[in-house]
């Protein structure tokens, strides 16, 4: 089978979360970094979302399902050791569709991916980013970290979460993940896109970029989903005395979300998200009691 450019999508989750805290972040981040070593795939670009992710992978077809697929696994195995939520992603959706080299849409299918943080209201540049690419093409300040090989293989576990033997010089960050800079195909990037000022004139005409320049209700969060997780914790125990959203009354859930809702300007999409309720469900709670 021929090798191609491929962007690979998941589906927004409704009623949960990929990355409820930070740190499922950096796991995130070290799963794909052990998946680009132990694949047979050239990781181009990627970004890592609250409820969804998206890749732009170079192979064969198949690989890339195998990588996505793996990827959902190894994820979902984690939140459930975690935080005890079985098979969250063994249902999520993946589109997977190929991209011509002659046309741009390798160049767009990047800018669309990079600029996803942007487009949620998170950063006002991909580049401030740190779950994915933003700051890793055309960057003249190398992000610092250490040797991968200068860790002791108890380390190297405990932080990749694998026994996969990674390249010794790969760096880890201070924050405990492996930097992309190591394994992402940047030169090809770089080259595709010929200057900082051609990528740079892509982010800004994406389709992603629009959304940020015409912001509308129902697809612009304000706040974070981890900020608004920490909220919703923070509002159960003033408000009712109670340690979750779980423990709520009914009443006591619409009362939470309407002030969620009113503190953090978020719409319903999110609220369902961070609170683990269906889109209908967070509809019928915002206009239980009106």
């Amino acid at each position: 089978m021929e090798k191609m450019i491929w962007l690979v999508t998941t589906d927004h989750l409704e009623d949960g979360l990929w990355f409820p805290e930070e740190a499922d972040f950096k796991t995130g981040m070290n799963y794909v970094a052990v998946l680009a070593a132990e694949g047979s795939v050239s990781v181009l670009a990627f970004i890592l979302m609250s409820n969804h992710v998206h890749f732009v992978l170079y192979g064969v077809r198949d690989d890339v399902l195998w990588f996505i697929n793996e990827f959902k696994r190894r994820h979902s195995k984690y939140l459930h050791a975690k935080y005890g939520i079985e098979k969250l992603l063994k249902d999520n959706d993946v589109d997977i569709r190929d991209l011509p080299l002659e046309d741009g849409s390798v160049e767009r299918a990047i800018a669309y991916v990079q600029m996803n943080p942007v487009a949620a209201n998170i950063c006002t540049h991909p580049t401030q980013y740190p779950w994915g690419t933003g700051n890793v093409f055309f960057n003249a300040a190398r992000p610092k970290g250490i040797r991968v090989d200068s860790l002791s293989a108890r380390a190297r576990w405990r932080i990749l979460r694998s026994k996969t033997v990674v390249p010794g010089h790969w760096m880890i960050s201070d924050e405990g993940y492996i930097l992309p800079l190591s394994y992402v195909h940047s030169g090809f990037v770089e080259i595709l896109y010929h200057t900082p000022k051609r990528m740079d004139y892509f982010l800004k005409v994406s389709s992603k970029a629009r959304v940020r320049i015409e912001p509308g209700e129902s697809s612009i969060p304000a706040f974070t989903d981890q900020v608004m997780r920490v909220a919703i914790s923070d509002l159960c125990r003033t408000l009712f005395g109670k340690a979750a959203f779980d423990e709520l009354s009914e009443k006591q859930r619409s009362e939470v979300l309407r002030q969620l809702r009113y503190r953090f300007s978020a719409n319903i999409h999110q609220l369902a998200r961070v609170v683990g309720v269906s889109y209908d469900e967070a509809a019928r709670l915002l206009d239980a009691n009106l």
